[in-house]
């Protein structure tokens, strides 16, 4: 038996184990985005129980994207550091603290667990990344990221259409934070048993500490990571604030849709993106090209999102909304991009730098929108024209990211079979 033979079953197994906790990671991924889009449903109960104005629910429920964006950084630099093993399940954990203290009804509480819970969810996609990167092969990778995408935005669409009548019928709003959070604690213990304990080799440096950040020097001197990161974030904003924050308000006060038709509508748009993030990923990798697949999605968002927006009535509701999803999933292919302009010793890196550009977008234009509705409104009802108007920034974002998309490398391997080092 050759070497090549005796060495070829080990790394079999080694690949296995890492797709088997990218499969666990899913979990942890599908929950974190729950809840991120269950405040969502819940706009009423927070406004009571904490007093807050549109402004000041916005401001709440984005402090989620402040420690997001901030924590994919320290994602990346310990995952290509320090391997899986334990900072995925420190990650889940910490989302899970952030869950019960969300849950417990005081302003301080929900403001640190929200706090908590994005800075534990950034462990999530950056994780089955990393996770999928060491048990997929190359050629499968796009697909691989679309499909983790698509499993979180299913837990976006859970954490609207499921949440919405739980807490209307079966539980309070407080429980259903509550018992999130125990859930979690034992996604948590699932993911340490499977998760393989090894990780990429890594020159030892004079201050390990430091030497973590060292990838991102790598990652943050190269303009297309700038490119990559700005298309994608811009690409978010429909999703992150336009539909997890506002999409029911928008419906219920601007087009005077009932509770349970608006929660129904707005999650056709995470629904939709359970079909587009799969299906856009295996079109850029079967056609061998990135580009024409991230602005051809963006201009389906951009068609849906002015429809939806400025011409509501003309299609089916529910039509435009899942279109506006499906395009919507073009905004992961650049995360695949990131990792092909960058070389593969900081794919962890890379992936922590796109996750921070991307939310720290979300994190700066939450409360932005939630203050431009009250300046528009000027404190009266938010009116069909109000939210229109307001709209505008949303559909100049999406038509920045195309252009933004026009200077991104092609990395297809249509244009470039050889593996970037």
């Amino acid at each position: 038996m050759s070497v090549q033979a005796t060495t070829a079953a080990p790394i079999q197994s080694s690949r296995s184990a890492f797709i088997v906790a990218w499969a666990f990671c899913l979990i942890f991924y599908f929950g974190q985005y729950a809840l991120r889009s269950a405040p969502g449903v819940m706009i009423p109960e927070l406004t009571g129980t904490f007093g807050l104005t549109a402004l000041g629910v916005s401001a709440l429920i984005g402090l989620y994207y402040y420690t997001y964006s901030t924590f994919s950084i320290l994602a990346g630099a310990s995952l290509d550091r320090l391997g899986a093993k334990y900072v995925i399940p420190t990650g889940i954990l910490m989302t899970a603290l952030g869950a019960v203290l969300f849950g417990l009804g005081s302003a301080g509480g929900a403001e640190a667990g929200r706090l908590f819970q994005g800075a534990g969810s950034a462990f999530a996609f950056t994780g089955a990344v990393y996770l999928a990167s060491h048990g997929f092969p190359a050629k499968y990778l796009a697909t691989a990221i679309g499909f983790t995408q698509c499993f979180g935005m299913l837990g976006g669409s859970v954490g609207q259409f499921a949440v919405g009548p739980l807490i209307h019928g079966t539980i309070s709003w407080q429980h259903f934070w509550i018992f999130a959070g125990l859930a979690l604690a034992v996604v948590a213990v699932l993911i340490w048993v499977a998760t393989p304990g090894g990780h990429d080799a890594r020159p030892a440096g004079p201050s390990p500490l430091l030497s973590m950040f060292t990838p991102y020097k790598t990652v943050l001197t190269n303009p297309q990571s700038y490119l990559c990161g700005f298309s994608a974030g811009l690409l978010f904003l429909p999703t992150t604030i336009g539909d997890m924050i506002w999409g029911v308000p928008f419906l219920r006060e601007g087009l005077g849709a009932g509770y349970a038709d608006a929660v129904n509508r707005a999650t056709m748009v995470p629904l939709g993106w359970v079909i587009g993030c799969p299906l856009l990923g295996y079109l850029a990798d079967r056609i061998g090209r990135r580009k024409p697949v991230l602005i051809g999605g963006a201009l389906v968002m951009l068609a849906s999102a002015a429809t939806v927006v400025y011409l509501p009535g003309v299609a089916p509701p529910y039509l435009l909304g899942l279109l506006l999803g499906i395009g919507s999933g073009a905004a992961m292919i650049p995360y695949s991009v990131i990792k092909e302009v960058n070389p593969d010793r900081v794919k962890g890196s890379a992936t922590g730098a796109i996750n921070f550009l991307v939310f720290t977008f979300s994190a700066l234009l939450a409360p932005a929108y939630g203050w431009l509705l009250n300046h528009l409104s000027d404190g009266g009802p938010r009116t069909l024209g109000i939210f229109q108007e307001a709209s505008t920034a949303g559909m100049a974002a999406i038509v920045l990211a195309i252009i933004l998309a026009c200077f991104i490398r092609e990395t297809g391997s249509a244009v470039t079979p050889k593996v970037l080092s």
